[in-house]
């Protein structure tokens, strides 16, 4: 693109090539608005994936077939919702997950899922509440990867029984020279993530492996993520002590691999073991429906804890990938925010020298998720819980704003300094499906949610 203009109601958009692309005055913050149309050269588009097509962009054509599967994939999710009220009597905390059948709030693929079919999203998708049942593999221990421990139940003599996942069973393992489902199975219920999942019976969660793109990234689980992944969950309890209770990190119980991302399983803490009596744990992203959101008073002590922890742990030395699927918050019987919940430590950023200098231990962790890049630590806590986690639920500029501009500690830092002036760095994913051969995250930047609106045209 080589140029914008706004006016107080809409922003045009020229191309390299000259065209003009034009469309409401957005707000990058908002989850609710509904854009029905854009016009490109005067042509009213109201399908995205015509659009892409008609805008011809290199990568343009796979990703015009993304948004197509996406589109579809979100009238599935919603057709047929059941209108409940967030704020019924408590439920569980897979039932809180299962709420959120939108996906992704601001990724163009929100809802794409490549390589499955519709009975397949029906048979195995949160939002569509099924129970699935789950496979094992049944694996001798000495051909495995073992870190924590894993329990009796999943053990058949020196065999290791490894949680497979029926779409990974059908599509991966037998397709391929793996191993197909052998030993005892059991039911569950998908969270969020689809491929994390809830035992029917109760106890640690089972996140397995799903070989395939679910947004950005194939969710497969890596060798090193379950040599870690002991590590990581201790050194993570060690940094919670730090926060005087506001921040509980689920344990990672047990990670096994055969030796391939194809075939292996995480055990985890499930969150509602950090609910006391009568409150509710419940992800993040499912806030955005309760009847507390509404409230100012809410916001903006959500807006404080969210902060104020997420910067503390920065501060330590850690920079938590805090989205609305990674972030979990506690609720009291009223209803108010009390503590957070964190999970999934296999993306977040960890600076030595900040926990050199807290007198903290460093784990004994190597590759990308070490660096004392500030860019880089800034990124993934500001990228996720400000401009994801926070913006998502609070649903504008203007609340976001005001959350920003209240004191989140009595000694501000040069995190919470840069965070109440600077643009908000947050990945550009559509750039990222348009760029193929380009690895990892690719960012952008929006103007600070307090500037005006002309500004963030």
């Amino acid at each position: 693109m080589e140029r914008r203009e706004s006016g107080p109601d809409s922003l045009v958009v020229f191309t390299t090539g000259g065209r003009r692309l034009e469309g409401p005055l957005p707000d990058p913050y908002a989850t609710g608005d509904r854009v029905t149309e854009l016009r490109l050269d005067g042509r009213a588009h109201r399908q995205a994936a015509r659009l892409m097509a008609a805008l011809d962009v290199p990568h343009g054509a796979a990703f015009a077939a993304e948004l197509d599967d996406s589109t579809a994939s979100l009238a599935l999710s919603r057709a047929g919702q059941p209108r409940e009220d967030l704020d019924d009597a408590p439920k569980a905390g897979w039932q809180w997950e299962q709420r959120v059948v939108d996906g992704h709030p601001y990724h163009p693929n929100c809802r794409s899922r490549p390589g499955f079919s519709v009975a397949e999203q029906l048979a195995y998708a949160p939002e569509h509440r099924p129970l699935v049942e789950l496979g094992t593999v049944a694996v001798p221990a000495g051909e495995c990867l073992l870190t924590g421990a894993w329990p009796d139940r999943l053990r058949d003599g020196d065999r290791l029984l490894i949680p497979v996942h029926p779409w990974q069973a059908e599509h991966v393992l037998k397709a391929g020279a793996g191993r197909g489902p052998s030993g005892p199975g059991f039911t569950a219920h998908p969270l969020m993530a689809l491929r994390t999942l809830a035992p029917a019976e109760g106890g640690p969660h089972v996140k397995t492996a799903l070989s395939t793109r679910l947004t950005s990234s194939v969710r497969d689980i890596s060798g090193r993520s379950v040599e870690t992944a002991a590590v990581l969950s201790d050194f993570a309890q060690v940094l919670c002590e730090r926060l005087d209770g506001r921040l509980h990190v689920t344990r990672t119980l047990g990670a096994v691999t055969a030796h391939s991302p194809d075939l292996a399983a995480v055990l985890r803490e499930p969150p509602d073991t950090c609910a006391g009596p009568g409150e509710r744990v419940l992800p993040v992203a499912a806030l955005a429906g309760t009847a507390a959101v509404r409230s100012a008073a809410w916001r903006g002590e959500f807006a404080r804890l969210v902060l104020s922890v997420c910067l503390e742990v920065l501060d330590l030395g850690v920079a938590l990938e805090a989205h609305g699927q990674n972030l979990l918050v506690v609720l009291s019987p009223d209803g108010n925010p009390v503590r957070l919940v964190y999970r999934d430590l296999g993306d977040i950023r960890i600076s030595p020298a900040r926990l050199a200098a807290h007198g903290l231990p460093v784990p004994a962790v190597s590759g990308r998720q070490i660096t004392d890049d500030v860019t880089a630590l800034r990124r993934k806590v500001f990228g996720s819980a400000v401009a994801g986690a926070l913006a998502a639920t609070l649903g504008s500029a203007r609340a976001l704003g005001e959350a920003l501009a209240q004191p989140v500690s009595p000694v501000p830092t040069a995190d919470s300094e840069a965070l109440a002036r600077e643009p908000i760095p947050v990945k550009a994913l559509t750039l990222m499906r348009l760029s193929p051969g380009v690895p990892g995250d690719q960012w952008a930047e929006l103007p600070h949610p307090a500037a005006g609106p002309r500004d963030r045209g």
